[in-house]
């Protein structure tokens, strides 16, 4: 999820709060031969209070990576 890595730590630091590491844990489903689904985790390490800690997994949430999983895309070849 290459999106969160780099929105989550500018929204951090404009907002002037501690964020020392970010790591996305992504696991799937296979099911029978396609994705079934995906769980994302998001760990955020730093002196971060709980509500900063749901503010920054609702810009997570933002990204196009995120939107595009869970919003689905049409993919046309050509």
């Amino acid at each position: 999820m290459g999106g969160p890595g780099r929105e989550i730590p500018l929204y951090a630091e404009r907002k002037g709060w501690t964020l020392d590491r970010i790591e996305t844990r992504v696991t799937r489903d296979p099911g029978e031969g396609k994705i079934n689904s995906i769980e994302l985790e998001l760990l955020l390490g730093g002196d971060l209070s709980d509500e900063q800690r749901q503010r920054l997994a609702e810009i997570a949430s933002r990204c196009p990576v995120h939107r595009t999983l869970t919003e689905g895309v049409t993919t046309t070849h050509q």
